[in-house]
């Protein structure tokens, strides 16, 4: 989980931002690791594939964009989205 948030997450840009205390994000950079660790399980990926597939794509930008109504939204549902951007990104 720290690779996906230090690499991943925190900032529009995908840089996390480490204070001296830990990593600080976004409430959507938090939202992101969870939506990623919920692909990751899902897939059976690892995290390192689960990233590749985040930047390649850039799911970030949709998770972020879509925060407000994801953020209520179940495990499954998420998943499923996020599949359904990817396949309209790679199409």
């Amino acid at each position: 989980m720290v690779y996906l948030v230090r690499t991943c997450c925190g900032t529009r840009d995908g840089r996390a931002h480490v204070s001296p205390r830990g990593v600080v994000m976004s409430k959507e950079g938090v939202f992101l690791v969870y939506c990623m660790e919920a692909y990751r399980a899902a897939k059976g990926a690892l995290g390192r594939q689960v990233c590749a597939v985040v930047r390649r794509y850039d799911v970030f930008a949709s998770v972020r964009d879509c925060y407000e109504a994801l953020h209520t939204a179940g495990e499954r549902y998420i998943v499923s989205d996020i599949d359904a951007f990817i396949a309209a990104r790679s199409a």
